[in-house]
């Protein structure tokens, strides 16, 4: 694969384009293939790049980085599974349920967890009920 910095001469956009070689992109512009984003001319042109190298430094910050976002998730994954044995999932009916337990002072046997929108949280903070907000992230381990 190769990027190239293409440049619309018509509107003098610059935008970067994969290709899976340098024929395949003369074989694109020859076909008029190529056109941009903003203007749709196929008046575009290759620019001067530099090479995207890879130094061991670069590779071991990224290592550094990549370990510690699997390390987060894994503790993320942990919280999401403590949540989903210790509380009852409400869906959508989050906000009800929480408005039920603190106007109609219901007890409820487990905490419970559930979806809301931001503007929903906003509203229960307004009227004086505390909840917590965590990201929840779909285990797809890639």
């Amino acid at each position: 694969m190769i990027k190239y910095r293409l440049i619309c001469k018509n509107c003098e956009t610059t935008f970067d384009s994969w290709f899976s070689s340098s024929k395949d992109y003369e074989r694109l512009m020859k076909k008029k293939f190529l056109n941009c984003h903003i203007c749709n001319s196929l008046n575009i042109e290759k620019t001067l790049m530099s090479p995207s190298v890879f130094i061991s430094k670069n590779i071991s910050k990224l290592e550094k980085h990549t370990q510690k976002y699997k390390k987060t998730k894994e503790t993320m994954l942990k919280y999401q599974e403590f949540i989903k044995k210790n509380f009852d999932y409400v869906g959508e009916n989050f906000t009800y349920e929480v408005r039920s337990a603190h106007y109609k002072n219901k007890k409820i046997s487990k905490g419970i967890y559930g979806t809301a929108t931001k503007d929903d949280i906003k509203e229960l903070k307004e009227e004086g009920i505390e909840t917590g907000m965590i990201p929840w992230i779909k285990d797809n381990t890639n």
